[in-house]
């Protein structure tokens, strides 16, 4: 029951919604705290929530989504860009870090 509140409400579904029409989204995943909290692993409540989009999505464009998922969830929305090709290579300490944590995949709609 919890797996379909979680998936109908709160941030996946709102981040969803407003990442599906943005042209060269590939893919995004919600990461840190709330990602950890759904994951199972115990700490306080998330203030705010860090999404990682792969891709080539404006700067502009994501600045708009990460504003209107605010204004939606009623706490800070941090949206993250990287490439495709820096995340599958996952040199860089961004990259390595939140490979090391849990993630949340993001279902989007095909964008390309």
């Amino acid at each position: 029951m919890s797996e379909i509140v979680i998936d109908t409400y709160g941030p996946r579904p709102v981040l969803q919604d407003v990442l599906a029409d943005i042209k060269g989204v590939e893919s995004a995943y919600i990461y840190g705290s709330w990602a950890a909290r759904r994951s199972g692993i115990p700490g306080p409540p998330p203030h705010d929530i860090d999404v990682l989009v792969l891709g080539s999505p404006t700067r502009t464009d994501l600045a708009h989504a990460s504003a209107e998922a605010s204004r939606r969830l009623g706490r800070e929305v941090n949206i993250h860009r990287s490439t495709r090709t820096d995340w599958d290579n996952g040199d860089g300490p961004f990259e390595r870090t939140v490979k090391n944590q849990p993630i949340v995949e993001l279902t989007l709609q095909d964008t390309a």
